[in-house]
């Protein structure tokens, strides 16, 4: 199948089936990018008209047909491309009658010109990827981001060019949909912490990974693959690369790429991150150049290690150490990452609904100085407690939120004694089950470790309804202050 930018200019009379329109904006900005040239365009979801409003009064004046609530054969056995979402897995029927099945994120490959920095992961893709984009901006370089991050890049598509670097984050599903077209080849690929994720819908982590590797499958020699040091999946990923490897880790010292400054030599979250090139133009070791500050605005060892990758990135691109160091020190975090968000009464507030799986949530714990309150539990996708549960009594207290994923979590907690408050199935409930215990000094987060489907539509709409219970909380309890007499 041929992928090049003719492909997708002339469109007039090209029957286009939008498969799945979603709420994260890649089937509407697949929908709007062929319609506006001139193809004769069907979306078709099995949800609701309803629950999809959003997406389609963003469509409304364009000439788009909508099949909702099912899908027909006729559909896509009929038309010229099908453009899928990521959420919908390949061995569909549907899909299996269509004669070319494209995403937004090979039309956008395809066509754009710049220079790419790919980033996948299974947590932390989000914050590096977005500290990238945050990077370039701070060092005076235009930019756009995308991907996974909710943003599709067709929205900026007719924007690039070879002085504006893009950055892209990158879902295992979405790396998936390019296998073999030979259309990714980003300058520098970056690959975040591996971890069990999505296990509902893979067979096994080897089957998961598989799909990450495809982020560096079409790299050459001239390209760079950054990787973790600290884990073996990191050094797996080296070992085959046709891209020169940049390593990043928080252990090591004096590595081809970024390192942290050994623990001992610095405050546990105040370590400074340092970057040598492989080597200088005459053949002899690279000196270190300092390219993460000791302060930064987000929380947690995790987050100082992401940032350490997005600043080896950065690096790789020809970015300056100074400016690296200036947009890290800048850094603000990203929604429903860790994100501070409101303090009331001296408690603090933190939205980490991104956190869909138990390791996410031991991390969030570790990145507190005192125990916070912490906000979890949600809906399974096959996960697995068991190799995190002793963090969880890092809590001061557990708020339970109600879901299937909860009930294999409840067990642990019993087993090993530990307190908790609910399920809740109301999340104004649990809010205020958190409110209730939090005193001044202490930190409520958040942090579910599960899905979010059940009580919410997707972790972003289950963070900001958090956000909206709890400063509705906050601003009750200061009228209820306000009142009471003196």
């Amino acid at each position: 199948m041929p992928h090049s930018a003719t492909d997708f200019t002339s469109l007039g009379g090209v029957k286009v089936t939008i498969m799945g329109l979603g709420l994260h904006g890649g089937g509407l900005e697949s929908a709007r990018f062929f319609a506006r040239r001139g193809a004769s365009v069907t979306v078709t979801d099995m949800r609701d008209e309803k629950t999809l409003a959003p997406s389609i009064e963003a469509l409304a004046g364009l000439p788009v047909r909508y099949v909702l609530g099912r899908h027909e054969m006729a559909d896509f056995s009929g038309a010229d491309i099908v453009v899928k979402n990521p959420a919908v897995k390949s061995d569909s029927p549907y899909l299996s009658a269509a004669h070319r099945v494209e995403t937004d994120i090979s039309v956008f490959l395809a066509i754009s010109n710049s220079p790419l920095v790919a980033v996948t992961g299974s947590k932390g893709k989000s914050s590096t990827a977005s500290a990238i984009y945050h990077g370039f901006g701070a060092a005076g370089i235009p930019a756009f981001l995308g991907g996974n991050i909710t943003v599709s890049p067709l929205t900026f598509v007719e924007e690039t060019s070879a002085d504006r670097p893009v950055v892209l984050e990158l879902s295992s599903w979405q790396l998936a949909d390019i296998r073999g077209l030979g259309v990714l080849k980003p300058k520098v690929a970056l690959l975040t912490s591996i971890m069990p994720d999505h296990m509902n819908r893979y067979s096994s982590m080897d089957e998961y990974v598989a799909d990450k590797r495809l982020i560096y499958a079409d790299q050459d020699c001239s390209m760079f693959t950054v990787c973790n040091r600290d884990q073996d999946w990191g050094r797996s990923f080296a070992s085959e690369t046709r891209g020169k490897v940049l390593w990043y880790s928080e252990t090591e010292t004096e590595l081809p790429g970024a390192w942290l400054e050994p623990a001992e030599g610095a405050p546990a979250r105040g370590r400074r991150g340092y970057f040598a090139f492989p080597e200088d133009r005459a053949g002899a070791p690279a000196n270190p150049e300092e390219i993460l500050p000791s302060e930064l605005l987000v929380q947690g060892i995790h987050q100082r290690k992401n940032l350490l990758a997005a600043a080896c990135a950065l690096r790789a691109m020809g970015v300056d150490p100074e400016a690296i160091r200036g947009g890290m020190a800048s850094f603000p975090g990203v929604e429903h990452r860790m994100e501070f968000f409101a303090e009331s009464a001296g408690v603090r507030w933190y939205n980490d609904s991104a956190a869909t799986i138990p390791q996410a949530v031991a991390a969030a714990l570790l990145s507190f100085d005192e125990p916070p309150v912490l906000i979890t539990g949600g809906t399974d996708k096959n996960l697995d407690f068991e190799p995190v549960r002793k963090e969880y009594a890092r809590a001061k207290s557990i708020i339970l939120l109600a879901g299937t994923g909860t009930e294999k979590l409840r067990t642990l907690l019993d087993e090993d004694g530990l307190r908790y408050r609910g399920p809740f199935a109301d999340l104004d409930a649990a809010v205020e089950s958190a409110a209730n215990d939090a005193r001044p000094g202490d930190s409520v987060i958040l942090s579910p470790g599960c899905t979010s489907f059940g009580m919410f539509l997707h972790e972003f709409d289950r963070g900001r309804k958090f956000k909206e219970s709890a400063l509705r909380a906050m601003r009750m309890r200061e009228s209820a202050n306000q009142k009471m007499p003196i």
